[in-house]
């Protein structure tokens, strides 16, 4: 599929999408610490855990002896709320242990509802809307002044591309040419109570990101495939900042939570609903986290 494909094709595409063993895995684990926690904005994780599993496992440089390694590549979950999925890929890349996984949100832990900079692997706290990208970007621009090497990502929400603060990072980004710099927007086309085409239409938010300077790229967000060959292009132009357009499906994996928004957030899950989320992923096996 390419860039000239239909909005209608791309969603088609994201919910047909057929999640490997790998994937299901990751969705156990978010499950389980959603169950752990009895708390969570679980359809966001499972709308972006494939974007990180290909990031953590393919794409970026990191250390996880020495989180602060300074060739590392930076990343910034802009959207904080899907914090589950990074914390996911935190524990499976070793810079925390599965353990504090199933510590979530309980007093003093270390892994609460949004990342916070003390954690393991996390480069900024983020859960105000819109405050991660302009982060991101001014990483991106110390990068470039240093002649550094490491690359900066970030994920944003469709939602979030609401925030005024986005647009006016995207004219920096494009300003000072940082063609080191990745966003990723998670375009599940959905908010806390509706679809972004009710509440704040984006489209066309391809046309969009392009009259802002950046190179764009679209791509199915649950294809693994398609999205590490996406990667492997970075960067799609010489002094552009990077766009990818990631057509997702909140909740995606499980059926009862797709298109569901009421499980945006829950703050309290009822400890039979879970036996439910795991049938829809093969079940808990121990050995997920093993």
């Amino acid at each position: 599929m390419n860039t000239t494909n239909s909005l209608t094709d791309w969603t088609k595409a994201a919910k047909d999408s057929r999640l490997d063993e790998e994937s299901l895995r990751l969705r156990r684990l978010i499950v389980r610490t959603l169950q752990c926690g009895k708390r969570g904005h679980g359809p966001t994780a499972l709308s972006v855990i494939d974007i990180l599993r290909v990031l953590y496992n393919d794409i970026m440089k990191f250390n996880p002896k020495e989180p602060r390694w300074e060739k590392r590549d930076r990343f910034i979950l802009s959207k904080g709320h899907g914090c589950i999925a990074q914390y996911v890929m935190l524990a499976e890349k070793s810079f925390i242990s599965h353990k504090e996984l199933w510590k979530f949100c309980s007093h003093g832990a270390l892994l609460g509802g949004h990342p916070e900079h003390t954690i393991p692997g996390v480069e900024f706290s983020t859960g105000s809307l819109g405050h991660g990208f302009p982060v991101a970007v001014g990483f991106a621009l110390n990068a470039k002044i240093d002649k550094a090497s490491h690359r900066i990502f970030t994920i944003i929400g469709d939602g979030e591309s609401g925030e005024g603060s986005i647009w006016e990072a995207a004219l920096y980004a494009s300003k000072h040419k940082l063609s080191n710099l990745t966003v990723i927007v998670d375009y599940n086309k959905q908010l806390t109570y509706s679809t972004t085409f009710e509440v704040l239409d984006l489209e066309p938010l391809a046309d969009k990101w392009k009259s802002f300077g950046f190179a764009v790229q679209q791509v199915n967000g649950h294809d693994i495939a398609q999205l590490k060959e996406t990667f492997s292009k970075l960067p799609f132009e010489q002094n552009k900042p990077n766009c990818i357009i990631a057509h997702t499906v909140k909740g995606k994996g499980i059926p009862m939570l797709e298109g569901n928004f009421g499980w945006h957030h829950k703050s309290s899950i009822p400890e039979e609903d879970f036996a439910k989320l795991y049938e829809s992923l093969g079940g808990w096996n121990e050995k997920d986290c093993s």
